[in-house]
């Protein structure tokens, strides 16, 4: 399947356009990046790389386009409609053992997994254990959904006692609020969005990294052709992306600013409490690393895991084939 979506790609694409795709123009190399899941808060700093000039010093003319979630965005990078995009690492390694796709990740968003699930304080939710017998709703095949067998096994409850609700993202807050399901699946830095469309009741968030802390979160990837053929452009559009999520990070309230002068409809108060949730998935505490770098050894834990919770079968995910340590920062290579 991935042989046939990699014949004919040309190495760098821009035909990912549409809808909410932003660009800011000029002389470069002309690279689509899809953002993760949305124009969220999240997602503000591949937004700050651009207004900063971040990517235009590299030598890039970046486009900006909405992504729908890491397994949609794998599709669209392996198929040549976009050149980079960033996803669940997990949900990546369990997609590429099973679909092959011609992809590689050369640095990382989160050194934290923010995957999860949120419920509302009085819905007799508050740990793993309470979801049993519950409806939860959320995209299928979304990061939450992918992996929650996962975090099932290891919270010792039965996945297939829980109900997944399938449900399109703008629908989840409300059907959370209005009591239609019992929790949602969402990223842990989505509780200022969940709240304030509950109007002040607090939300209760289950993170999947709580019981699994070796798990990365957001990671950066692209196809294998570029980082073959082209990886000193890895190389620098990493780069540059990650210097936009150092600034969004150092002030979240800027970056927020700036998510809104592309995206008008965003909140940006909310989009800054997105931010500064996710600070310490970007840097935990005690972590001395190169921001973006990603660690063989944990790479290799987090694939046992996987294959232990019978997410992916033995010896079907290559680390070598799938992730590209001399790319990511740091240079992390065997």
């Amino acid at each position: 399947m991935a042989a046939a979506l990699a014949v004919g790609m040309a190495l760098v694409v821009s035909g990912c356009g549409g809808p909410g795709s932003q660009s800011a123009g000029g002389k470069g190399e002309k690279v689509t990046y899809l953002t993760s899941f949305g124009t969220f808060g999240r997602e503000a700093y591949a937004y700050v790389a651009l207004d900063k000039g971040y990517f235009k010093e590299a030598g890039f003319d970046v486009k900006i386009a909405v992504g729908s979630g890491t397994v949609d965005d794998m599709k669209l990078v392996a198929g040549g409609r976009a050149d980079y995009s960033t996803g669940d690492f997990t949900t990546y390694v369990i997609t590429s053992a099973r679909e092959r796709f011609p992809l590689t990740v050369a640095g990382t968003i989160h050194q934290r997994s923010l995957a999860g699930i949120m419920a509302l304080e009085g819905s007799g939710i508050r740990k793993a254990g309470d979801l049993v017998g519950k409806k939860i709703a959320d995209q299928p095949g979304s990061t939450n959904q992918v992996m929650f067998p996962v975090y099932a096994k290891a919270a010792g409850i039965p996945a297939d006692k829980v109900q997944f609700v399938p449900s399109a993202p703008p629908a989840l807050p409300q059907l959370l609020v209005s009591g239609q399901v019992d929790a949602i699946g969402q990223f842990a830095v989505g509780e200022p969005l969940i709240e304030k469309a509950a109007r002040g009741r607090k939300a209760v968030v289950l993170r999947y990294g709580d019981l699994l802390p070796d798990l990365y979160g957001n990671t950066v990837f692209t196809r294998k052709d570029i980082a073959d053929k082209h990886p000193e452009q890895v190389k620098k559009f990493t780069a540059a992306l990650l210097k936009g999520l150092a600034d969004a990070i150092a002030d979240p309230e800027a970056a927020a600013q700036t998510l809104k002068k592309y995206n008008p409809t965003q909140d940006a108060k909310v989009a800054a409490a997105e931010l500064k949730l996710m600070a310490d998935s970007v840097k935990p505490p005690g972590f001395t690393q190169p921001l973006g770098s990603i660690d063989r050894n944990r790479v290799s834990k987090i694939v046992g895991i996987l294959e232990e919770s019978e997410a992916i079968k033995k010896n079907s995910f290559s680390i070598d084939d799938y992730v590209s340590f001399d790319l990511a920062p740091g240079g992390l290579a065997p």
